[in-house]
């Protein structure tokens, strides 16, 4: 059996190639497919089989998520007693802000009737890291705002106590700002006293 010349079989596989190529191309006419129906996505309206939840996820965004800045989170871990011992504030009575979830993300201790500034912690991704509020207790009772390096958390109080007795919590969201102008909100208790 003899074999055909290498160059010659060589040209007739690319020509077959293009041909087969050509054919397929012309066979495809993009104008035949305007005919048929595009696939639609099925309609889907809010029922009460099916509840839009979107507002659900604003809120959650709103309220537990970093808003602006670079786009980084703002983590703020719980302080452990360990946290708490080795911070040292000096102060006479302190104040509190714990999570519905009952973790302590900030402690503050001021001096009764001082304009020293009242001391406090916070634990950001990790570090326990300084923060302060002007006017000694007196000052951070009510809605103070603390200021550290880079960051500014302020406490806004928003209800009436929960409890009665000397040091009762009051409702209250923590709002960590960050230099580069990001924020994240948490809800929990404001708690001052002995």
């Amino acid at each position: 059996m003899p074999f055909p010349k290498r160059g010659a079989t060589l040209t007739d596989t690319l020509s077959a190639s293009l041909l087969a190529i050509t054919l397929i191309t012309g066979c495809s006419d993009p104008s035949s497919d305007a005919g048929a129906p595009e696939a639609q996505p099925p309609s889907t309206s809010p029922s009460a089989e099916a509840p839009n939840d979107s507002g659900e996820q604003e809120s959650a965004t709103a309220a537990g998520q970093t808003r602006g800045g670079d786009g980084s989170e703002i983590t703020l871990n719980a302080l452990t007693e360990g946290d708490m011992r080795e911070a040292s504030l000096s102060g006479e009575l302190g104040c509190q802000f714990t999570t519905d979830d009952g973790e302590v993300l900030l402690i503050a201790m001021g001096k009764v009737a001082s304009s020293d500034a009242a001391q406090g912690v916070v634990k950001v991704a990790g570090y326990v890291e300084r923060v302060s509020a002007p006017g000694g207790f007196d000052g951070i009772t009510a809605s103070p705002t603390f200021s550290g390096k880079g960051k500014t958390v302020h406490i806004e109080v928003t209800g009436e106590p929960t409890e009665g007795g000397e040091s009762p919590p009051r409702p209250a969201t923590l709002t960590y700002d960050r230099a580069d102008g990001a924020q994240r909100d948490w809800q929990g208790e404001w708690r001052c006293g002995p």
